[in-house]
């Protein structure tokens, strides 16, 4: 146990996960998920926000297994490796409010950073301006450090703390079971379904569902986070986490070439706009909340899978943070930025550097 252990925490095995999440992201896309979409934390819990009804944007409605599944496979890993240690306690609140701006920010987007990395591996030339937004934002957010900037340190608590974010995705899943979709009907029982758009569009429950499991087991072995690889590397010239950021990259792009999903170009690309400037500051809002929240949105989902209470807050803030985002008209379609989007950006902005500037410990 702790030769596997020792395994995943190498470079071969960090690299070793982010091929497993290339091949398994462009694979999903494959077998039913949307296109340049394989795995996108931030999509996703879009359309839980969807499926659940804290939006009605008939297009991005569907409770997604996938991550249901990382947050129990994360859970499996860390009971297997005596790593369920549930946490909580430093500042909550601006963990939620983080966690909402977060989400506005990379729907302004149209992904996380997972997402950015397969849109680019895709040939979605778009992306290039997202993951610049995301890597200045992550940069500005080290200055922050550099300066004290802290949330805090969590403690020790109940472990029924630790297992609530867990029962919730349990509860998500026994929903789908007991409401299962009915072809061509937007609502089953107490949940939407789309019909028609990305929502619409998904693999199998039980493939995306043991996908997810696998993808959160190995991530909470290796700490895999893309906030964090380009955090580290920006900080400390490390490329520990970025070789494993690399290697999905790499290898999505491999697989696209092999599968045919490659389409390279800027116009036209799946659940995508051209809106360069609004693609670079969505995601300087994303990556400035992410490195002031402490991880990138499947890093959170992996950390609270493992008992962390104040990540746990994180991801509920992404999922209600997008329902703000289409309730109010700040979410982006392939037309372009929502209407409220630029207000959305500007806010986010000035909410982050209001965190980062006031939660920094004074020197003594």
């Amino acid at each position: 146990m702790a030769a596997v252990k020792n395994l995943f925490a190498t470079r071969w095995g960090i690299i070793g996960v982010g091929v497993f999440i290339g091949v398994l992201a462009t694979l999903l896309q494959k077998w039913g998920n949307p296109a340049n979409m394989g795995i996108c934390v931030a999509c996703f819990d879009r359309d839980i926000a969807g499926a659940l009804g804290l939006h009605r944007a008939e297009v991005v409605q569907y409770m997604r297994p996938e991550i249901i599944g990382f947050v129990l496979g994360s859970l499996i890993a860390a009971y297997a490796f005596r790593e369920f240690r549930p946490r909580a306690g430093s500042a909550p609140i601006v963990r939620f409010v983080l966690g909402a701006f977060a989400m506005i920010g990379a729907l302004v987007f149209l992904g996380c950073p997972w997402r950015a990395l397969l849109r680019l591996a895709g040939g979605d030339g778009n992306a290039i301006f997202g993951i610049a937004g995301l890597a200045f934002g992550i940069w500005v957010g080290t200055l922050f450090l550099k300066s004290g900037y802290t949330l805090g340190r969590a403690t020790p608590t109940y472990p029924a703390v630790g297992w609530l974010l867990p029962l919730t995705m349990l509860g998500f899943l026994a929903l789908m079971l007991v409401f299962p979709q009915v072809p061509n009907e937007p609502k089953s029982g107490v949940l939407f379904y789309s019909v028609k758009g990305p929502g619409s569009q998904h693999a199998p429950l039980a493939v995306s569902l043991l996908v997810g499991l696998a993808v959160g087991f190995l991530a909470q072995r290796s700490r895999f986070c893309t906030m964090g690889a380009l955090r580290d590397l920006i900080l400390f010239r490390q490329v520990h986490l970025f070789s494993g950021m690399l290697a999905l990259l790499v290898t999505a792009f491999v697989m696209n070439l092999l599968l045919g999903q490659f389409h390279p170009g800027f116009e036209k690309q799946p659940v995508a706009h051209t809106m360069g400037l609004w693609n670079f500051l969505g995601m300087t809002v994303a990556g400035l909340a992410f490195l002031l929240g402490g991880g990138c949105p499947g890093r959170q989902l992996f950390l609270a899978g493992e008992g962390d209470g104040d990540a746990a807050l994180f991801v509920l803030g992404m999922i209600v943070g997008a329902g703000f985002s289409h309730n109010f008209g700040m979410a982006s379609s392939p037309s372009g930025i929502g209407p409220y989007g630029v207000a959305a950006v500007v806010t986010g902005l000035a909410v982050c550097l209001f965190i980062g500037f006031t939660m920094r410990q004074k020197a003594a």
